[in-house]
């Protein structure tokens, strides 16, 4: 296909092919690199310049284009559009991609093709077609990757050190963005950092750092609490001076802003009942032990029957408390400390900045008018005869009765005696009471919280696992 307007054709970007001759392209720009420069070889003390950018004209296909040649040319073309402007290219060089050399550091795009311009022959303009402008400026809010292909913050938390050095993609809101700042390499080029803190259900404060002016910019345009985006193949990173997770936009990442997905619906909604005048006051009672009657919680469910009820709820699934007659066969308690104790704020018991030890809901109160407090925050697998519920949380008060020891003393445990605690409740049969919501970002689909876990009475456990009618009564 072509699009067409009132001065010229342009060929669709899935048409492309190296034997179309001064082809006429146009796309919104969905990813941009920075200007770098590199020693060029045919003429030794002199350098070449390059950038590199990713257009889109229909959901499903996008291009990577790049440009090289003299430093004022590339300036000068960097400069003259953003991401998120319709950009029109005349007579472009199209070539076949080697996808596993180039897609290592460019964007992965479903074309087998590249574009390439020409000082001499190829011309980029701003589109002025608005119509056009109007169809293309709506892909902005398509991710590039499948909508449900993404971690969790939660989730990146809880694999740790495993995910250092992966690229993945990430689906978050954003709490804040923070101050670009400038500094001078050691090889005297300029650079520059912003760093921005992401937060989802599962975790309420994640960095992200940008290091190249193009992604800083469009950070810069993010509204805190308003913003969420889905951010393709960024790096994730395990930061050793902090102690903590890292994401960090590379060449490859691309950024969609307010995507227009169900996951992101999800998100949205999250952070207007987050910031909601009460919403304070349920994350307090939603994190308060004393807040949840256990004696109220009578209806007996296993692994199996949670899946198949959260499968049939078509999305609008009510929370559901229970009790769950299992074990934990995942607890990772002997590897590091500082994975499974977050500091929690005193006031509202949520789980606060651990660069700036503040809550993001008492953000409002003065540091000097409250304190923090050490507190488990654990993500344990629960398992029956029907199966498995993954990366359930077991945190504060409730971890500690579980455990039978304060975060205190189980700081002064030895090595050998963490290892010794943890095989006394791993794979034990327990009496297990649960919290289960629905939660697209959280990455099993299914957010469940430990209310109380204790090893189970044998003849207890038989009889309600044995009963028909109780099991019925479910579902």
């Amino acid at each position: 296909m072509a699009y067409s307007s009132s001065t010229r054709d342009f060929v669709a970007l899935s048409d492309l092919h190296p034997n179309l001759a001064r082809p006429n392209v146009i796309g919104v720009v969905i990813g941009k690199t920075d200007v770098r420069g590199f020693p060029d070889r045919k003429n030794i003390g002199s350098e070449r310049y390059t950038f590199s950018f990713t257009i889109r004209d229909s959901p499903t296909y996008f291009i990577n284009v790049n440009s090289w040649g003299r430093e004022e040319y590339i300036r000068s073309l960097s400069e003259s559009f953003r991401v998120g402007d319709c950009v029109t290219i005349e007579n472009p060089l199209v070539q076949s991609k080697e996808a596993e050399r180039e897609e290592k550091f460019n964007p992965v795009t479903p074309s087998c093709y590249k574009l390439l311009l020409s000082e001499n022959h190829s011309v980029v303009k701003t589109s002025s077609c608005y119509e056009m402008d109007t169809k293309l400026l709506s892909l902005l809010h398509l991710p590039v990757k499948d909508p449900q292909d993404y971690y969790s913050l939660g989730d990146i938390i809880a694999n740790g050190q495993s995910l250092d050095g992966r690229i993945l993609n990430v689906l978050a809101a954003v709490m804040s963005v923070g101050e670009p700042k400038y500094f001078m390499t050691s090889d005297k080029r300029k650079g520059q950092r912003c760093e921005v803190k992401l937060y989802d259900e599962t975790e309420m404060s994640f960095p992200i750092v940008c290091w190249d002016n193009e992604s800083i910019q469009l950070a810069q345009s993010w509204i805190p609490r308003e913003t969420v985006i889905f951010a393709s193949d960024v790096r994730i990173n395990f930061d050793k001076f902090r102690n903590c997770m890292t994401a960090t936009v590379i060449s490859k990442t691309i950024i969609t802003t307010n995507p227009e997905t169900a996951e992101a619906n999800v998100l949205f909604s999250f952070i207007k009942e987050s910031a909601q005048p009460g919403a304070l006051h349920d994350k307090m009672e939603e994190q308060s032990k004393e807040s949840i009657n256990l004696e109220t919680i009578v209806d007996v469910y296993t692994v199996g029957q949670l899946k198949e009820k959260a499968f049939q709820s078509d999305g609008k699934l009510e929370p559901v408390y229970g009790i769950l007659y299992g074990y934990i066969s995942t607890l990772d308690i002997d590897d590091n400390a500082s994975k499974v104790i977050r500091n929690r704020c005193s006031i509202c018991r949520f789980l606060v900045n651990e660069m700036s030890n503040t809550c993001a809901f008492c953000s409002d109160i003065s540091s000097d008018s409250k304190s923090t407090f050490a507190s488990f925050d654990i993500l344990v697998d629960l398992t029956d005869h029907t199966g498995t519920l993954c990366s359930c949380y077991l945190s504060d008060c409730v971890a500690e009765e579980t455990l039978g020891c304060t975060v205190h003393e189980f700081l002064t445990l030895t090595e050998d005696k963490t290892t010794a605690l943890k095989w006394q409740l791993l794979l034990e049969r327990s009496k297990i009471y649960f919290k289960v919501t629905l939660s697209p970002s959280w990455r099993t689909g299914l957010k469940v919280n430990v209310l109380s876990c204790k090893l189970a009475d044998p003849i207890e456990a038989s009889q309600s696992l044995l009963g028909k009618e109780i099991g019925n009564k479910r579902l």
